[in-house]
C-alpha cells in the first residue's frame, strides 16, 4: 500500500505527523469542552412527551439538597433533632450558593427530620458547587455527635458518584495497560514488540477522546462514551497492531529486508485491517438508526476510535517498524522468546505447529458429529437469552460504598415520597388551569389511598403550574424501587385508569406520564422496536463486505450464522450471570434481575464488527490453500493452524481488556465487560477452532460458490504449497 510504503521510507516525518495529529485532537477536544446529552435528549415514548410538556412549562428547576437527621440507635430525640435542624439552618444560610432553607419536616413515624435546602445557580453544575454545603453539614454533625446528620440530594450524590466512577475509570486505565502489555510480552517474547501495539492503542484512544469531545457538539455525549472509547480503542488498537507486527516478523524471519517486510505486512495484514476496521465502522453506524442519544453517542465514539486505530496502523506503525528494524525483537525475554519466535524449517519456510493440528483433528475427521455437538452446546448456552429482561439501572443499582448512597437509602425509607416517583405532565388551555389543578388534587388523593403509591405528605400533593397557566405537573411517588413489579403496576394503573378518569371531560387537555419507571419501560419498548432494524442493517452490510472480500456467497452466509451463534451464546451467558444472584459475590454486584436496556443492541453491533477480525484472517488463509491446489480438508487445516497463533493472541488481549471492565462499580460496565469478554472468547475458541473448520470441511468446494459476476479469474496454482502467510485480503 502506497501510504505504508511512504511511511516506511520517511519514518520520522510519519511519526512526527502522527504525534501532531494526536496532540491537536486531544488538546482541541479539551479546549472545546464536551456537550453532554440532557435527559430530554434521551427521552423516548410517552415519557419523552411528558418531558417535552414539562420543558414547555419553563419551570424553575433549582437543585435541592436535604439535611437528614436520624438517631444512631433507638428512637429519635425530637428536641435534639430540632436543635440540630436549627443549627444546620443557621449555618447553611451563611453559605454561598444557598438560595433558601426550608422548614424541618418530620417523617410519618417520627424517626427522622428533614431540612430542605434550595441551591442557587443552574441545576446542571450544582454538583460542582455543593462542597461548601457538605462542609457545613459536617460541622453540624461534629456539634451534635449523638445524632446522625447527613446531607443527601441530587448534587451531593452526583459529586460522590463522580468521585467513585472517576476512580473506577482511572483504575481501568491503569490496569488495562499492564495487563495488555503482559499478554503481548507473552505473545511476542520481546519488550519492544509488545510495547509498539500498546503505544498505538493509547495514542488512538487519546486522539479519539479529543475527537469525540468535538463531535459531542453535533451528537451530544453520554457518561458511558469515554469508557466505551477506552474499551474498544485498546482492544482494536492492539489487535490491528498485533496482526501487523506478527506479519512483519514472519517476513524478516524469511530473510527479507526491513523495508520489504514492512511493505508486505502492509499489503497483507494491513489490507485485512482495513477490511476489518471498515466492517466495525459500518456495524457501529447501524446504531445511528436507533434514533437514540445513548446509541448515537456510543456509535460516534466507537467509529472515531476504530477509524483512528486503522489510520495509525497504516501510517505510524509502518514508520515505527521500519525505523526499529530488528530492534523490534529486543530486548528478548529468554524463555518466552524461544517459545514465540518465528520458526523456520530447513527450506526456510515457517515450521508447522503441533498444538493446533491436534485440536483440529475431531473437526477434520468427524466434521458432522463435531458440528452437531459444538452447535448444540452453543445453542444450549444461548437458550437463557429467551428469558432476557431489559431495564435501566436505577438509584438502587448504584454502588453503596459511598456515604451519600447510604444516606439516600435512609432518606427514602423515612420519606417514601422522595424516592421513586411518576411525573404527570398536563397541557391544557389557560382557562382550564383551575379544573386541571382540582383534577390532579383528586388524583393524588385517590392514588395516596392505593398501596401501590406513597401516601400524600402533610403539606399536600406536589403540583406546579406554569406562569402562563397552560402546563401543570404532579409528582406521584411510589414506595417501591424503580424496577420492581409494584412500581411497574403503579405506572400501568396511572396511565390506563387513574389519569384518564381524572382528566376526562376537560376541553383541549393533553397529558403524559414520565419519570424513572416510565422512562425504563418506554426505553425497553423502544429497544424492542429498533433492534430488528439495526440487526437487519448490520447483517446486510456484513454480508456485503464478506461477499466483496471473499467473492463467495457461502462464506458470507457462514460468517452471519457464526456471528449469530456467538452473539446468542453471549446473551445467554449474560442472563445466567446477571439476572440471577449466584454470581453476585464473585463479581461484586447486586443483581437487578435484568440486563441493562441498551446493552443487547450495542453488544450485537460490536460483536459483528470485532468478529470480522478473526473471520477475515482465518478464511483468507483457507482460501489461500485452496488456490494453491490443496484439497478442501487440507486447506482448512492449513488456514486454521497458520492463523491460530495470532488470532489466539489477539483474542486474549481483547478478553483481558474487556475483563477489566467487569471489575468496575457500575452494573452497566460490568455487564458490558463480561458480555464482550465471553463473546470474544467463545468466538476465538469454539467458533473459529471447532465450528468453522467442521462446517467448511462439510461444505467442501461449495464454500466458494458465487454468482458468475462475482467470480474472479483463477490464477495458476503454484508448484509448491504456499508458505503459511496471510494472503492479500480483498486484493484482486
Amino acid at each position: 500500500m502506497r501510504v505504508a510504503r511512504w511511511s516506511a521510507e520517511h519514518p520520522w516525518r510519519a511519526i512526527a505527523l502522527w504525534v501532531v495529529f494526536v496532540a491537536v485532537c486531544f488538546v482541541g477536544g479539551n479546549a472545546a469542552g464536551m456537550k453532554e446529552a440532557t435527559s430530554a435528549d434521551q427521552a423516548v415514548g410517552e415519557s419523552g412527551r411528558a418531558e417535552a410538556i414539562v420543558t414547555e412549562g419553563d419551570f424553575a428547576d433549582p437543585a435541592v439538597e436535604n439535611i437528614l437527621i436520624t438517631s444512631r440507635a433507638g428512637a429519635l430525640d425530637q428536641a435534639a433533632a430540632q436543635r440540630a435542624a436549627a443549627d444546620a439552618a443557621d449555618r447553611l444560610r451563611q453559605v454561598a450558593g444557598v438560595a433558601s432553607v426550608g422548614t424541618p419536616v418530620p417523617s410519618h413515624d417520627g424517626d427522622a427530620l428533614l431540612l430542605p435546602i434550595t441551591m442557587s445557580g443552574e441545576r446542571e453544575d450544582a454538583s460542582d458547587r455543593v462542597q461548601p454545603l457538605r462542609d457545613a453539614t459536617a460541622e453540624v454533625q461534629a456539634t451534635h455527635p449523638q445524632l446522625r446528620v447527613e446531607e443527601v440530594g441530587g448534587p451531593s450524590i452526583s459529586q460522590a458518584l463522580d468521585e467513585t466512577l472517576g476512580k473506577d475509570f482511572k483504575r481501568a486505565e491503569l490496569l488495562s495497560l499492564p495487563v495488555t502489555l503482559a499478554i503481548l510480552i507473552v505473545a511476542f517474547g520481546a519488550l519492544i514488540a509488545a510495547g509498539v501495539p500498546v503505544l498505538l492503542a493509547l495514542s488512538s484512544v487519546a486522539a479519539a477522546m479529543g475527537l469525540s469531545t468535538l463531535a459531542s457538539h453535533l451528537v451530544p455525549a453520554t457518561d458511558t462514551t469515554a469508557s466505551v472509547i477506552l474499551l474498544i480503542g485498546m482492544a482494536v488498537g492492539v489487535d490491528y497492531s498485533l496482526f501487523y507486527v506478527r506479519r512483519e516478523r514472519e517476513e524478516r524471519a524469511k530473510g527479507r529486508s526491513g523495508l520489504d517486510a514492512v511493505e508486505i505486512a502492509a499489503e497483507t495484514s494491513g489490507h485485512a485491517v482495513v477490511v476489518s476496521g471498515f466492517a466495525v465502522i459500518i456495524s457501529m453506524a447501524g446504531l445511528l438508526l436507533a434514533n437514540d442519544a445513548v446509541f448515537s453517542s456510543l456509535a460516534v465514539g466507537s467509529i472515531l476510535v476504530v477509524a483512528v486505530a486503522v489510520t495509525g496502523s497504516l501510517t505510524v506503525l509502518p514508520a515505527l517498524l521500519a525505523k526499529l528494524g530488528r530492534w523490534v525483537d529486543r530486548p528478548r525475554v529468554p524463555l518466552l522468546w524461544r517459545l514465540t519466535a518465528p520458526r523456520t524449517g530447513p527450506d526456510g519456510r515457517p515450521a508447522t505447529p503441533r498444538f493446533w493440528p491436534a485440536v483440529l483433528r475431531p473437526a477434520l475427521r468427524a466434521p458432522l458429529a463435531t458440528l452437531v455437538v459444538s452447535v448444540g452446546l452453543l445453542l444450549a448456552l444461548a437458550a437463557p437469552a429467551l428469558g432476557m429482561k431489559l431495564n435501566f439501572p436505577g438509584m438502587e443499582d448504584l454502588p453503596r460504598t459511598t456515604p451519600a448512597m447510604q444516606a439516600y437509602d435512609r432518606l427514602t425509607a423515612a420519606f417514601p415520597s422522595t424516592g421513586t416517583s411518576h411525573q404527570v405532565a398536563v397541557r391544557a388551555p389557560a382557562e382550564q388551569a383551575d379544573r386541571v389543578r382540582a383534577a390532579l388534587t383528586e388524583l393524588a388523593g385517590r392514588a395516596g389511598a392505593d398501596p401501590l403509591f406513597a401516601p400524600v405528605e402533610a403539606d399536600g400533593p406536589k403540583i406546579e403550574v406554569s406562569a402562563d397557566r397552560r402546563v401543570s405537573v404532579l409528582e406521584l411517588a411510589t414506595p417501591y424501587a424503580g424496577r420492581s413489579d409494584q412500581a411497574a403496576r403503579s405506572l400501568d394503573e396511572l396511565r390506563d385508569d387513574l389519569l384518564p378518569a381524572a382528566l376526562k371531560g376537560i376541553p383541549g387537555v393533553e397529558y403524559a406520564v414520565g419519570g424513572e419507571v416510565a422512562g425504563n419501560q418506554d426505553y425497553a419498548r423502544h429497544i424492542g422496536e429498533k433492534l430488528p432494524i439495526v440487526m437487519a442493517f448490520v447483517l446486510a452490510l456484513t454480508f456485503a463486505v464478506m461477499v466483496l472480500t471473499f467473492r463467495s456467497v457461502v462464506v458470507a452466509l457462514t460468517s452471519i450464522v457464526l456471528n449469530l451463534l456467538s452473539a446468542g451464546a453471549a446473551y445467554g451467558l449474560l442472563v445466567l450471570v446477571f439476572q440471577g444472584t449466584w454470581a453476585e459475590g464473585l463479581l461484586g454486584f447486586t443483581s437487578m434481575g435484568a440486563i441493562v436496556s441498551w446493552l443487547p443492541l450495542f453488544l450485537f453491533v460490536v460483536l459483528f464488527g470485532l468478529s470480522m477480525d478473526y473471520h477475515v484472517f482465518v478464511v483468507s488463509r483457507i482460501r489461500e490453500g485452496v488456490r494453491a491446489g490443496m484439497s478442501n480438508r487440507d486447506a482448512v487445516a492449513y488456514g486454521i493452524t497458520s492463523s491460530a497463533g495470532v488470532v489466539t493472541s489477539a483474542a486474549i488481549v481483547m478478553v483481558g481488556v474487556f475483563g477489566i471492565f467487569a471489575s468496575l462499580s457500575t452494573i452497566d460496565m460490568k455487564q458490558l465487560g463480561v458480555g464482550l469478554a465471553a463473546a470474544i472468547l467463545l468466538d476465538a475458541t469454539i467458533i473459529r477452532a471447532v465450528v468453522l473448520p467442521s462446517l467448511m470441511t462439510l461444505l467442501g468446494d461449495a464454500n466458494w460458490w458465487a454468482p458468475r459476476f462475482l467470480r474472479q479469474k483463477q490464477a495458476a496454482p503454484p508448484a509448491d504449497p504456499p508458505a503459511p502467510t496471510p494472503e492479500l485480503v480483498g486484493a484482486r
